[in-house]
């Protein structure tokens, strides 16, 4: 293709596969601490990842530094994908994940941020990959390219077109006129709260190695767990739950305005309309959910993964509506009671908030609040111009007035996300899952959800997908976490044209 810079691209990938080496370094202490023979095989891994990243850096170290919108979109994409690669050698190497397809879903769903597992007994895993699989997590949840932007500014490279292709959501509000400045404070911010929630979740009970496992886990909206039950392994221990349940709806919450609270300026916060109803719905949905469960529950149906309690306490109905509600609505996946053993009407529920989605701008998945604020509002602006066919009535958002091509952005991803929802569920189930377990798998990965419904419902996982079916799950999961267009401008002949 004509102009397009091959160099900066290998380049770029060169830089992403060495920190993602280094981070897998990160993991080789603790399978020492833990006395882990697989700590060689981390650490091969991790050194061959950092090998392969500087021969292609260095190959290619005096790339002319122009970069266009064609090459951020092939480096965001195909950095993904080199995440991806590099990322299933630790389970490779330590023969953790035998199965390649399953060392490629279980690694894929930790950068998406997804946490769907095909991993049957996590307890028995090592400590140094169990990890690896939360960093993972913790990796992909900001966006390792927004880090290398972040803290390789040497590169005098354009990074906005990376920053707009990889930071979740339909905009990318800035906190600071550069963007590297924007991207070293996202990520302060980020690390921050992590290490807060780890040490938050120390204080309430779990040893330290949970606790930063499961950090960093709500903080990317990730979910993987250290524990078969989840976080429902802590069901006896309501502090610790509650606690999760602040860091989720944090990171669920655009990091803008994250910023803007810790510096005090609460009211930006609660002037946005997408947090209001971000927050509220999530109580209201709560405080629901609580009364479904605690007046309309089936007795005979188990209310929690492994430590049952009686609807009847309104504190526990409560904490599990709120636990599940924030978990699924901000795409974290997170467990604490099997949503599909509720009753009908709070199931439904449940699973109508896997096409919501959490706020634009955190490292929540699905579709976003915004958007679906933002189409909500163009339908009563279509009804006031049948009305009114000659009034101007603009669509304003937050005080302002949403462009067209914005509004036309929106409708056109929220049309290509559910006709995708819909193709996908029909594969599936010729695939070999029945239509309930299609739907769910569809839903979740495509929303970087986790558990679902049918036979991924949250007691279940992955692992009895075919092979063909773990591979489009996976494919799923990846354009889900790159807002669709990032990886689908990439299969369109347009692209690629000379022009």
């Amino acid at each position: 293709m004509k102009h397009l810079n091959i160099k900066i691209i290998i380049s770029f990938l060169g830089l992403t596969s060495m920190l993602n080496g280094l981070f897998m370094l990160a993991a080789v202490p603790f399978s020492i601490y833990y006395n882990e023979t697989e700590k060689w095989g981390i650490l091969s891994a991790g050194l061959t990842t950092i090998l392969l990243g500087f021969l292609l850096w260095f190959f290619n170290r005096n790339a002319k530094k122009n970069l266009q919108k064609k090459e951020g979109y092939l480096i965001v994409t195909l950095g993904w994908l080199m995440l991806t690669f590099t990322g299933t050698l630790p389970y490779v190497f330590t023969d953790s994940i035998p199965s390649y397809t399953d060392a490629f879903f279980e690694t894929l769903s930790g950068y998406s941020t997804t946490g769907s597992s095909i991993l049957n007994d996590i307890e028995i895993m090592p400590k140094g990959i169990l990890f690896w699989r939360s960093a993972t997590h913790w990796i992909g949840g900001m966006g390792i390219i927004v880090l290398t932007v972040a803290i390789l500014p040497l590169l005098g490279i354009g990074g906005m077109q990376l920053f707009m292709a990889e930071a979740p959501g339909p905009s990318a509000d800035k906190m600071h006129p550069r963007i590297t400045e924007t991207a070293k404070r996202l990520w302060l911010i980020y690390f921050l709260l992590t290490f807060t929630e780890f040490f938050l979740l120390k204080f309430a009970g779990m040893n330290w190695f949970d606790a930063i496992n499961h950090a960093m886990a709500t903080m990317s909206t990730g979910g993987f767990s250290t524990k078969n039950a989840s976080v429902a392994h802590w069901n006896g221990s309501p502090l610790i739950q509650y606690i999760i349940i602040a860091f989720m709806l944090i990171a669920g919450t655009n990091f803008v305005l994250t910023y803007f609270a810790l510096k005090g300026k609460i009211g930006k916060v609660f002037k946005s309309e997408e947090f209001k109803y971000y927050f509220f719905g999530i109580i209201g949905l709560t405080l629901l959910i609580s009364f479904l469960i605690v007046n309309y529950q089936d007795p005979n149906l188990s209310t929690t993964i492994n430590h049952p309690k009686p609807w009847g306490e309104v504190e526990s109905a409560f904490r599990h509506a709120a636990f599940q509600v924030t978990s699924v609505l901000t795409t974290t996946g997170f467990v604490s009671a099997d949503f599909t053993m509720w009753n009908s009407f709070a199931t439904m529920l449940m699973f109508s908030l896997f096409f919501i989605g959490g706020s634009a701008g955190s490292t929540s998945g699905g579709i976003k609040i915004v958007r679906h604020i933002v189409m909500i509002k163009n339908s009563f602006y279509e009804f006031k111009k049948l009305l009114h066919p000659n009034a101007i009535i603009p669509v304003r958002y937050d005080g302002s007035g949403v462009p067209k091509n914005i509004i036309y952005n929106i409708l056109a991803f929220f049309i290509m996300y559910m006709l995708i929802f819909i193709l996908s569920s029909i594969i599936l189930t010729f695939f070999g899952l029945d239509f309930q377990s299609a739907i769910g798998a569809a839903a979740s990965s495509l929303g970087n959800i986790g558990p679902a419904i049918g036979s991924v419902s949250p007691v279940d996982n992955y692992a009895h997908l075919s092979i063909p079916a773990k591979w489009f799950c996976s494919f799923l999961m990846l354009i889900g976490r790159l807002e669709l267009f990032t990886v689908l401008i990439l299969l369109t002949p347009f692209f690629w044209n000379k022009n």
